[in-house]
């Protein structure tokens, strides 16, 4: 986060108690992590474990009229913190999740949200039998098979609408275009957005065997965990910055700092599923740990705090520039690793080992890119 945080010195003591309680559309949760819809929540007990784990509230599988006939294999793992796969929505009929699934979650104590899809008449036709279990507070609907026109996607949000009483929340694929003016439009009929949905089509082989490592027609599938951050986050700001209904932020998010990105960015709360998959449900709890620790270090007391920390950067032309300043080396974090010599194009960067070790800057070849300062692990370049 660099810049963005408030660090006090490193001997003073935290004199702050952060309080990471936060509400949207009446629903209570004790810290903002949620876990996310996926195979992590599929059934009741699924839903059970990630509570345990600590997650403050369940958006449950998505489920649909008619159960899902997934493609296997249907997920493979790339790389440290990613996953493509082919997953659809539930494979459980939606009849189990309304006799049994949603009451299970709900035993939890945590808030639980029915994820449903997709086209109108589907919407309408589940909506009013998920609302009548009494165990959800609110529906999240995916538009990820809906469609990308407008009218597709209002059509549906219109015929959920109509339908329930419950809070909305419409879940945004990367792939619809321009977010922020679809959510605009979204906006009359719900209660809040998520964003966003995996990421792709993507398409991975496995050069051992010579075949994809999906087992959908062509082996293509979507991308899910870190890799797709960056782009969840400028869609998380991009509709922050249209609507006035709360944002959810999904997509990428593995540690607390990862979250206040997100709050940043301008979520209220954020959704985990990749993370929870691949490091077991603990993860939702260690990671609003590590907000509140986070929090504490930077002098924030709540979410909201940070959050308007997060709408008062400017950014682009006329925003933060640091086009005159050249890179400054705190020599007691430096470890002198020599990673930001290797990775600096310009050779501005030298590591001079006559008496002390140190980190030299020639400020005449430094073109003020400021990518040493983010190539640091230490934090000691500024």
């Amino acid at each position: 986060m660099g810049d963005l945080g408030r660090r006090r010195p490193r001997d003073q003591p935290s004199t702050t108690m952060a309080n990471l309680a936060v509400e949207l559309f009446g629903i209570r949760c004790a810290h903002p992590v949620w876990a996310a819809a996926g195979p992590n929540v599929l059934d009741g007990a699924h839903a059970l474990r990630a509570a345990q784990g600590g997650a403050s509230a369940l958006v449950m599988k998505t489920i649909s009229t008619e159960a899902a006939r997934v493609p296997k294999p249907c997920m493979a793992r790339v790389g440290a913190d990613a996953l493509v796969n082919c997953e659809l929505w539930s494979e459980l009929a939606a009849e189990e999740y309304l006799a049994k699934e949603y009451a299970l979650a709900k035993s939890s104590g945590v808030p639980v949200i029915a994820s449903i899809g997709y086209r109108p008449e589907e919407l309408a036709e589940l909506g009013p039998r998920v609302e009548a279990t009494g165990c959800v507070d609110a529906i999240e609907f995916s538009l990820h098979y809906t469609g990308r026109g407008h009218e597709e996607v209002l059509a549906a949000a219109r015929a959920l609408r109509a339908a329930v009483r419950l809070p909305i929340i419409a879940k945004l694929s990367p792939g619809m275009g321009d977010l922020g003016e679809v959510a605009e439009a979204l906006e009359p009929y719900v209660d809040a957005f998520a964003a966003i949905n995996s990421v792709g089509p993507v398409w991975v082989v496995d050069t051992e065997r010579g075949r994809p490592l999906l087992g959908s027609e062509d082996g293509r599938g979507w991308l899910s965990g870190r890799p797709i951050k960056p782009i969840a986050l400028r869609c998380v700001r991009e509709v922050a910055s249209r609507v006035k209904v709360p944002v959810i932020g999904v997509g990428g998010i593995v540690c607390g700092q990862d979250a206040i990105e997100f709050l940043m960015a301008g979520a209220w709360v954020v959704q985990v599923c990749t993370a929870a998959i691949l490091r077991g449900p603990q993860v939702y709890g260690a990671i609003a740990r590590e907000m509140a620790e986070w929090m504490e270090a930077h002098g924030y007391t709540s979410v909201e705090e940070v959050r308007a920390r997060g709408r008062s950067l400017v950014c682009g032309m006329g925003g933060v520039d640091y086009a005159g300043q050249a890179p400054q080396v705190d020599e007691e974090r430096c470890t002198r690793c020599g990673l930001c010599v290797t990775s600096c194009c310009p050779r501005a960067l030298t590591l001079k080992n006559e008496g002390r070790a140190r980190i030299e800057v020639d400020t005449a070849l430094c073109v003020r890119c400021g990518l040493c300062r983010t190539v640091c692990p230490h934090g000691a370049i500024t």
